[in-house]
């Protein structure tokens, strides 16, 4: 299968706007190159003896992204454009002129995962690529959640996911019923049933996401199963250790999905957009018992007090707020 390549010339102050574009408008991933010097820790992680010799840091980037081969270009083009045209007043976009190309499924496949190294989240969860044969920074005691997003979202390097998977380690107690609105790769599921949680049920609009997550459990050897929608989820049928994980959409509906109602979740993770999450706050709150935890992540700290906003009217309590680059992580308590 032949895939299309779109690579956007603009500047690094405007990557983390286009990363939550991106997400917004569906793309599975991107590619990003500029000329930023290495920090001691990337030099550490990349694991080579000769360090690339880069030109002078102009300011400016190119992201590329990939799409299959029938997707409407000027459509898609004109669309980030047009959500860039939002967020115009925060930063330089740059040129924002495009180049398109095509590409081999397999190297669209697998190229990136030479950059995909594993890393330490915090002093207690590594994460590992299957691929990956050594990794000497995994100590006794860690837990190691191994991971191969294929096209799906999430391989946890990404300031959004770590921000969650922080909040998951310090508020999860083990076993909680636990909820993942926009599963991705599966990985805030996988990681709250190491965690200890009793049972974990995740979902995401991208059917191709919740297939991802299946096999990535199956790595982590969790048990897994998967439902094509809602209406066929048995929240009460998940079996203690396991993982239900359904494609599905809330704001399909002004209701709560049928084989959802009545159901209350203990602990509710968001790793999605500001824009999405707002709009789900009443949901979650319906969905989560008194005294629940939810954290949210995927949030521009340009959109914070929007997001927090949302959740207090919504019936929670903010708790935590935490911040990775140009990204915020919201921890709150349903209100008993």
């Amino acid at each position: 299968m032949k895939w299309r390549k779109l690579t956007l010339n603009t500047t690094t102050e405007a990557l983390d706007y286009l990363g939550a574009i991106a997400m917004d408008l569906g793309l599975e991933g991107f590619e990003i190159e500029d000329n930023v010097p290495l920090s001691e820790e990337d030099k550490k992680r990349m694991f080579i003896d000769i360090l690339p010799t880069l030109p002078p840091d102009d300011g400016s980037a190119r992201v590329s992204f990939y799409v299959s081969e029938d997707t409407d270009t000027d459509k898609l083009l004109g669309d980030i454009k047009r959500e860039a045209d939002d967020y115009s007043e925060l930063c330089d976009f740059g040129k924002m002129t495009f180049d398109v190309g095509l590409t081999d499924d397999r190297d669209y496949i697998n190229n990136w995962k030479k950059y995909f190294k594993s890393f330490r989240v915090n002093e207690r969860l590594v994460i590992k690529p299957t691929w990956e044969k050594e990794t000497p920074l995994i100590t006794e005691g860690d837990t190691v959640i191994e991971i191969d997003p294929g096209t799906a979202f999430g391989t946890g390097a990404h300031e959004t996911t770590k921000l969650c998977l922080i909040a998951m380690s310090k508020y999860l107690k083990k076993g909680e019923l636990f909820m993942d609105m926009g599963c991705g790769s599966g990985i805030l599921s996988i990681a709250a049933v190491l965690f200890g949680a009793g049972k974990a049920f995740g979902f995401d609009v991208d059917d191709n996401a919740s297939r991802i997550s299946i096999e990535n459990a199956g790595i982590n050897k969790i048990p897994a199963e998967y439902e094509k929608d809602f209406d066929g989820c048995d929240i009460e049928g998940i079996k203690d250790g396991s993982i239900l994980f359904a494609t599905g959409n809330l704001l399909d509906s002004k209701d709560i999905p049928h084989a959802l109602e009545d159901k209350k979740f203990d602990f509710i993770a968001a790793n999605i957009l500001a824009d999405i999450i707002i709009p789900l706050a009443p949901y979650a709150r319906k969905l989560i018992k008194d005294g629940g935890i939810i954290t949210c992540s995927g949030i521009l700290t340009t959109k914070e007090e929007s997001v927090v906003k949302a959740l207090r009217e919504s019936g929670f309590e903010i708790i935590e707020t935490e911040h990775m680059g140009e990204w915020s992580g919201v921890t709150a308590r349903a209100s008993v």
